[in-house]
């Protein structure tokens, strides 16, 4: 099922999530599925739980779009190809290697991008959708995907990690959007929007 994406300035997107409750598998593999289907109808290559408006450790990431990219090397076109994946209750274990910028965008915050300051490198410890307890290295773009989404579980939106003068400039954008003043093609509920 598609569910509407919440927009930026909605409450649940600056809380931290709670763990998801491990023995509602059933419940948990349909949200998985639901987000999925969200997240593809939206055209984004990662979704967490927050944006649709739940406050669970949940997101789900599918970075097959960005294999296109021929300026990256084969073997990262590979990776990116094959992560499609859900993470539930991740944790962050380590973050390490050189910062760089990258071009973030958010399906909460339509029609604004900015480049994002990450490291090159994260292991990270989830439960997969069998619910086998894993820790996996990611680095590259697969890692930057995935520390976006980890971001929103953790109640931290990319706009939180600009300077100061850059979010300023932002605010009316980020204020329109709120009220749901800009141009989306999926589902989206406004947190100030006038009924």
């Amino acid at each position: 099922m598609i569910l509407p994406v919440v927009a930026y300035g909605d409450p649940v997107l600056k809380k931290e999530a709670e763990d998801f409750d491990l023995k509602k598998k059933e419940e948990l593999n349909s949200f998985i599925s639901d987000l999925f289907e969200t997240m593809e109808n939206a055209a984004g290559v990662g979704l967490a739980a927050p944006q649709v408006g739940e406050s669970v450790r949940v997101f789900v990431v599918d970075t097959s779009p960005f294999a296109e990219d021929d300026e990256l090397p084969e073997d990262e076109r590979e990776e990116l190809k094959k992560l499609r994946k859900a993470f539930i209750n991740p944790i962050i274990v380590e973050e390490h290697g050189e910062e760089w910028a990258f071009t973030e965008g958010c399906l909460s915050i339509p029609g604004i991008r900015e480049d994002v300051y990450r490291q090159s490198e994260i292991v990270i410890e989830y439960y997969n959708e069998n619910l086998k307890l894993v820790e996996e290295t990611y680095s590259g773009l697969a890692a930057r995907v995935i520390q976006h989404e980890y971001d929103h579980i953790e109640g931290v939106l990319f706009t939180d990690k600009l300077k100061p003068l850059k979010r300023r400039l932002l605010q009316k954008k980020l204020t329109n959007i709120s009220k749901g003043k800009v141009n989306v093609d999926y589902r989206m509920r406004f947190p100030t929007k006038k009924r």
